[in-house]
């Protein structure tokens, strides 16, 4: 079982709102493994509504997953990392991670069934074969995959405690006077839209703690180009943060980016936002040494900043 302490800021959580996101599972889903005898609370079963403290204690367990029809393909993958316990994936922009509805084929997980065949971790469920952390569709850039159960409940815990380091590249719209910051919003389910995440007030709905440094690399005028680092992982984090500072990121419609004119004009380089997820350091489950892996900035990326050095030469 993976066993979580509650920090201070969780306290008062509900224990499917705190399961479903310390676990990265829906809501419904960890109310499945609540009543199926899979979680425990301060090693006791636990109703699901049950409030929780800072110092309790969340055991859970995901079952092993079952045959499913979520079939292998022989989908190209770019592997920057791989040993027997884990590999770290390049992933392009516009690759879902897992399949869900809609998107039942050409995903990481497609691809990595064929890549590792039966080397893939049970914890992330019969949907989610060794995916310990999630970046999204249209963003492109790191991800670590565990081939083992024990390699999966390492880097899931690093996560958990903040010791797995995670370095994003973006361009975002606006100007800054200051050359490095930290923004700490907590963040939840958008109360009217449920596909978006919100900065929400300390305690409103499922809203958790999420922090975000960030650093000026470098300033274009109406377009900045950011490396940020996440001290915490919310759905969205990056876009929601940045927009909530009236920086959203080039192409992000979703959080207002992709209307400024220069979005307009190079819109075709834009399928989404403009987010890279750059560097990752973590230590080795097996061998206990750091690794740091990174990867090179997409083609599309690297055109619109050459483009907007052109422009403010």
């Amino acid at each position: 079982m993976t066993t979580l302490s509650v920090r201070e800021e969780d306290g008062g959580l509900r224990l499917d709102s705190f399961l479903s996101v310390a676990a990265d599972i829906s809501r419904s889903a960890a109310v499945r493994l609540i009543e199926g005898g899979n979680v425990l609370l301060n090693g006791a079963p636990a109703d699901k509504k049950a409030r929780l403290s800072a110092g309790d204690e969340v055991s859970y367990e995901i079952p092993a997953p079952r045959e499913t029809g979520v079939e292998a393909q022989d989908i190209p993958l770019r592997v920057l990392y791989e040993d027997d316990d884990l590999l770290v994936i390049d992933k392009p922009s516009g690759m879902v991670v897992h399949p869900a509805a809609g998107n039942e084929e050409g995903t990481l997980v497609n691809a990595l069934l064929h890549h590792c065949g039966d080397s893939l971790s049970g914890v992330g469920g019969e949907l989610r074969p060794g995916i310990v952390h999630r970046i999204d569709k249209d963003t492109s850039g790191l991800i670590a995959v565990a081939k083992n159960d024990a390699a999966h409940r390492s880097l899931a815990a690093q996560l958990e405690d903040r010791s797995m380091h995670r370095i994003y590249h973006a361009l975002v719209n606006g100007g800054f006077s200051e050359d490095e910051g930290t923004i700490d919003l907590p963040i939840g389910r958008h109360p009217k839209d449920r596909k978006k995440m919100a900065v929400l007030r300390e305690g409103q709905g499922n809203a958790r703690r999420a922090v975000t440094h960030y650093r000026v690399l470098a300033r274009y005028g109406a377009v900045s180009y950011l490396a940020l680092r996440l001290e915490t992982g919310r759905t969205h984090q990056i876009r929601v943060h940045m927009a909530a500072k009236g920086h959203p990121l080039l192409g992000d419609t979703v959080y207002g980016g992709g209307h400024t004119a220069f979005e307009k004009k190079h819109a075709a380089l834009l399928s989404g936002q403009c987010l890279h997820a750059k560097e990752l350091t973590f230590v080795h489950p097996r061998t206990g040494d750091s690794v740091t892996v990174t990867s090179e900035l997409p083609p599309d990326f690297v055109r619109l900043l050459t483009i907007l050095e052109a422009q403010n030469t």
